[in-house]
């Protein structure tokens, strides 16, 4: 496919990637196991949405309870007695390498897959999420020879080492807001340290991950067994969460969903689970903020890219009393001057939320917040202008006079929809923004180092961002406190996830 630019958008079914994607969907996708394409044992198909018109994409097949069983046999014996354990460090960063290459070389069909199951722009897909998921297979390769034990300075005439081992079979449970990218961030680590897996992706939007399992398995790079994926509904994650056969978890999603597979690990092998749950991100903006302009934008579009589904969005913005009403209206003025439209359409600036449930959740919520008496500054309401009657769309919402103990300023809505809370001192401001049952990311605007230095350490939370929210790099840990999950993605901390230690003694 041609690499697209920023600017070079699709505009009808007469493009490239879009009538690929068309002929592409004709066929139910299938279940992938042991290196081959499986009808699911259900015989169950369920229907992908278009969120943005609330047409059918096309179909996948539900798996049942005896095809996780044959994944996790496939995947036990991949890494027990096939050809993947004696695979060379440098041998998996070249696979890993390749892999990076060949996402790269599908961007714009995995792109337009991951606009058209999941509702975001065009650009949003490409620039951002595949483009992401490419540069984290080329950073992981990087790290294959570069993770290993220690010796251990022990008493006595002993020689002491340790050794860091794949850690198995994975379970890998993907959220719908960024399939490809999300998928990406854990098979990466995971490939990197060895480990064989069964990959689940949401089932409203399993179509780029079946894509990049189709690209990697027509290249040919991965002994059968040690990539398998499962497709279906949630629920099918639990069979996963449970097995016997499953040497870890990885799960990106709800809180509620992350705490049912802590039971089913503990009712089972007590496997070690990694969650990135929700979170409900306060952002701070003091009256001496060094560029209020610039801290109100970044605010802005911090939450509303990607129509809010993000765990880590900034949707608590606490703002100093001095400035808050300045604030308040320019918010509204870039909420207003938003179009909501079609992923495809290059005026577009905000896509469709991903299904219609959710695009009733988030308006439940907006009536929540009218009904305990905030104050809608803008939006609220469903854009059902031009092209969109059918679609799943909401005008991005800005809510002032917010009170923390608001239900939408306590529970994760996760979408466009922004609360813009007073506060006057900075012992409030950290009082109100720990004030969650959530602790994934904060942030705060102020020249005062002090100040700043101050108050990143009082906030209970796993990132904390200064001046510029949401900045994310590979080599920095991504991940929250409280119910916002264990443990972290990114960086070496993802490796620890996908290794065991062993320690060993020998006596001289």
């Amino acid at each position: 496919m041609t690499k697209l630019n920023e600017k070079t958008l699709f505009k009808g079914m007469e493009q490239p990637a879009l009538l690929w994607a068309k002929e592409w969907l004709k066929e139910p996708k299938k279940l992938y196991i042991n290196g081959e394409w499986k009808e699911s044992s259900s015989g169950e198909l369920i229907d992908s949405i278009n969120p943005a018109n609330g047409e059918v994409n096309g179909q996948i097949q539900s798996a049942a309870k005896q095809d996780i069983d044959e994944a996790v046999a496939s995947a036990r014996h991949a890494f027990d007695h096939g050809p993947w354990p004696s695979v060379t460090r440098k041998e998996r960063a070249r696979i890993l390498r390749e892999i990076s290459s060949l996402i790269k070389k599908h961007q714009a069909e995995l792109a337009t897959l991951e606009s058209l199951d999941n509702g975001k722009l065009y650009t949003e897909s490409y620039h951002d999420d595949v483009q992401e998921a490419s540069d984290l297979f080329e950073y992981y390769a990087g790290w294959t020879d570069k993770y290993y034990g220690e010796n251990n300075p022990v008493e006595g005439d002993f020689v002491s080492y340790t050794t860091r081992d794949p850690i198995g079979v994975c379970g890998q449970i993907v959220p719908f807001n960024f399939p490809i990218d999300m998928a990406a961030w854990k098979l990466a680590p995971a490939l990197a340290m060895g480990n064989t897996i069964i990959l689940k992706p949401s089932s409203t939007t399993s179509f780029s991950a079946i894509r990049l399992v189709e690209i990697i398995d027509e290249a040919n790079i991965l002994p059968p067994g040690v990539l398998n994926l499962i497709l279906g509904k949630g629920s099918i994650g639990s069979h996963i969460s449970r097995h016997m056969g499953v040497d870890k978890v990885s799960f990106t999603g709800s809180t509620g969903v992350g705490k049912q597979l802590v039971h089913d690990s503990a009712d089972s092998n007590l496997k070690p689970v990694t969650l990135e749950l929700g979170g409900k991100s306060p952002n701070i903006i003091f009256s001496d903020a060094p560029d209020l302009d610039a801290a109100i934008e970044r605010s802005f579009y911090g939450l509303f890219t990607h129509k809010g589904e993000k765990c880590s969005a900034p949707t608590r913005l606490l703002v100093q009393r001095d400035i808050y009403e300045q604030v308040v209206d320019k918010l509204a003025d870039y909420a207003n001057s938003y179009k909501c439209g079609s992923p495809f359409d290059p005026d577009s600036d905000q896509g469709a939320q991903v299904s219609e449930s959710h695009m009733q959740s988030i308006l439940h919520y907006i009536e929540s917040g009218i009904r305990e008496g905030a104050t809608l500054a803008a939006g609220g309401e469903r854009d059902m202008s031009g092209d969109n009657k059918h679609g799943y769309f909401i005008r991005p919402t800005i809510f002032a006079d917010v009170d923390n103990k608001m239900t939408i300023a306590q529970e994760e809505i996760f979408g466009p929809v922004l609360c813009v809370i007073p506060f006057d001192t900075e012992d409030e401001a950290v009082q109100i923004a720990n004030d969650t049952i959530y602790g994934l990311a904060a942030g705060l605007w102020t020249k005062d180092v002090s100040r700043a230095n101050r108050v990143a350490k009082k906030l209970e939370a796993g990132m904390v961002f200064i001046n510029k929210y949401g900045c994310y790099d590979f080599a920095s840990p991504f991940g929250g406190w409280k119910q916002s999950g264990w443990g972290k993605e990114y960086a070496i901390h993802s490796l620890q996830s996908y290794t065991k230690i062993k320690a060993i003694w020998m006596a001289y």
